[in-house]
């Protein structure tokens, strides 16, 4: 067994800001199922957003915010972000973050606009902002002697007291997980004071994402799990505009602000068609982007529409974004000549893991952190580039809530815990029906959940998920215990949750919309919750 004081799961910038926070007060580990550099945050193309020129304002971002969020942001949760925004941004810089910088503003960074965004506020660096952020992060942590990383450790459940004690609990407690070392094929039990998940998204449970192959709803399927409470998870964001390609396993994001600079959507024949959905065109809202560009594709029998950059400057293109142009390059595609062929694609998660202004879920002592968490921030549709903001700012609450009580918690008695049991082979010949599961689930849910939905496909995906959540059960108890299967488990989990959550929402509203139900209805003007009593592993 493993004792630590603070055990991340995850190595985005949640979990990487709260760690270098949270480790002037004890003991921090980090467990990671690949390369620590290996999170969704390296794919963040856009940039963090923050109120930062002298025409902007707070009040304008948080309305911009609560405009997207269709009416279910939080609105003290809101304010608490945009407001915490420029302290959270200089602690990034101080810590060695390098945006773009610009001497034609009256601010020291250049600042883009995306859609949503009714004025320039987005920090970023050239088109590839995560990475420059996880870069400066794990930098940092190499400073810092009491940060243990864990790499190719894949959390498989986590503990908790009720089931430890075999009895019901007035305030259920985490304190710790158990986590298969993926090169050993040894699991490890790691004892904590704190358990902080931040893990990210799981874009993996659609056909077509922008997420890469790790984002499979770890955290939030293990928390459920648990019995800790998930809410809004029939609010899954599809990105407008990734660019198409055949047999993709993670789509190529072309990033918003793209159309912040000037990037229109046109048809094959070069019509410009957004105008009739929205007065912000291009640049409305994602849900409304993504919904236009699918009613097109259906009406007109399209793969794909365009995106065309060829009015603007080529060195300003070039400059600006310098990851898109150089990988479209690559593909035999000149963006400062041609148009892009683009499809909406599964990428951010709103929902997850329900949590207090400070990242505790209703277990107390676990927190989570990043996309992973359901803070209130985004309500029914996340505006573009918030992300990033809202994972500094409740890494730096989880942080001030858990070390305030650090030194009063005491851990587990670990002669109570029970060591992992090891059972069950790998039958080489029964691999595929792993494959063949996975790949299932996510046509499955791309076919009938995805940006346009009806009752009917809602309650035949429930049917064949629940059929599947029992074969994997099965293969789950019986065959010995590697990633893919722990992965396969949480991604029927986070396909059960979206598609239950999306069933109790009579009414469709941002990112759920249901042709059964295609107005906003007061009554279902709420957070849908899902949790399930703890009492044994699924």
């Amino acid at each position: 067994m493993i004792k630590t004081d603070f055990l991340i799961i995850g190595s985005g910038i949640a979990g990487l800001f709260f760690a270098i926070k949270a480790a002037k007060s004890g003991k921090v580990t980090i467990v990671t199922k690949k390369d620590k550099s290996q999170s969704n945050t390296n794919f963040a193309q856009g940039g963090i957003a923050c109120v930062s020129d002298k025409d902007d304002s707070f009040e304008y971002h948080i309305q911009d915010t609560l405009n997207a969020g269709a009416g279910l942001c939080h609105r003290d949760v809101v304010e608490l972000v945009v407001k915490e925004a420029p302290k959270r941004i200089n602690e990034l810089i101080e810590l060695g973050t390098k945006f773009t910088e610009s001497a034609e503003t009256g601010y020291k960074y250049a600042l883009g606009k995306e859609g949503g965004h009714s004025r320039r506020r987005i920090l970023h660096a050239g088109d590839f902002t995560g990475r420059e952020i996880e870069r400066t992060l794990l930098e940092k942590i190499k400073e810092i002697n009491n940060i243990e990383i864990y790499e190719n450790h894949i959390a498989i459940d986590l503990l908790i007291e009720s089931k430890l004690l075999k009895k019901s609990l007035s305030e259920d407690r985490c304190f710790g997980a158990y986590v298969l070392d993926e090169d050993a094929g040894d699991v490890k039990t790691f004892i904590s004071k704190f358990v902080i998940l931040a893990t990210g998204g799981g874009g993996q449970v659609y056909l077509h994402t922008t997420n890469p192959l790790i984002a499979t709803g770890d955290g939030v399927a293990m928390a459920y799990r648990a019995g800790a409470k998930v809410a809004n998870m029939e609010f899954f964001q599809f990105h407008p505009t990734a660019l198409y390609e055949v047999n993709s396993k993670q789509s190529f994001l072309i990033s918003e602000a793209i159309r912040g600079e000037g990037g229109i959507l046109r048809l094959p024949d070069g019509t410009a068609f957004m105008e009739k959905y929205h007065p912000l065109k291009d640049l409305a809202p994602r849900d409304i982007v993504a919904r236009a560009i699918d009613s097109e594709m259906k009406r007109l029998g399209l793969r794909y529409v365009y995106l065309d950059l060829t009015h603007l400057n080529a060195d300003f293109i070039k400059t600006r974004f310098p990851q898109i142009y150089q990988y479209c390059l690559s593909k035999g595609l000149d963006i400062t000549k041609e148009l892009i062929p683009v499809v909406p694609s599964a990428h951010y998660m709103c929902g997850g893991v329900l949590t207090d202004k400070y990242g505790e879920s209703s277990l107390k002592n676990l927190f989570a952190i990043g996309e992973t968490a359901c803070t209130g921030l985004h309500g029914a549709n996340r505006l573009a580039s918030n992300s990033l903001l809202e994972a500094i700012v409740f890494a730096n609450n989880a942080y001030t809530k858990s070390t305030a009580n650090v030194n009063l918690i005491k851990h587990i008695d670990t002669a109570l815990v029970s060591e992992w049991k090891y059972y069950g082979t790998i039958d080489p010949e029964e691999m595929i029906v792993i494959s063949h599961n996975w790949d299932e689930i996510k046509r499955l849910m791309w076919n009938y959940v995805g940006i346009v939905r009806t009752d009917k496909r809602l309650e035949r995906a429930k049917r064949r998920i629940d059929l599947l959540k029992d074969e994997i059960r099965e293969y789950y108890h019986n065959f010995k215990l590697i990633q893919p299967l722990i992965e396969l488990r949480n991604l029927v989990t986070i396909a059960d949750l979206i598609v239950s959550s999306a069933l109790l929402r009579k009414e469709s509203r941002g990112l759920h919309y249901n042709l059964d139900y295609p107005s906003l209805d007061d009554q279902y003007k709420k957070d849908t919750i899902i949790y399930r009593k703890p009492g044994g592993y699924l």
